[in-house]
């Protein structure tokens, strides 16, 4: 996923590994950098014997949960996605739940 930043030029992330991450100041740079850093996340994976997790693509998320929160309990959260780089709870629930399901 790339987008605008003022300040960098472009921010690029993956769907499935969303601590991964690259700027460049052209589109074209921004991609090539968040490839390389993808593939070397993907490498020490492996290297660790650990497997990357599945394309978005091959996994339909088609299932939905639904949960009750405080509103204090939902800023903590929020704030708490903000700061990993997700770009929303969603996201940043799903990912802390399934690393923790292993």
């Amino acid at each position: 996923m790339l987008t605008a930043e003022p300040e960098l030029g472009f921010f690029g992330r993956t769907v499935e590994m969303p601590f991964v991450m690259a700027d460049g100041p052209t589109l074209q740079a921004c991609a090539e950098s968040t490839l390389e850093a993808t593939t070397a996340t993907i490498a020490t994976l492996l290297e660790k014997g650990e497997r990357p997790p599945t394309p978005a693509r091959e996994g339909k998320r088609d299932q939905q949960v639904n949960i009750r929160l405080t509103a204090e309990e939902k800023l903590r959260l929020e704030e708490a996605s903000r700061r990993e780089g997700f770009r929303s709870l969603s996201d940043f629930l799903r990912a802390s739940g399934l690393h923790r399901a292993g």
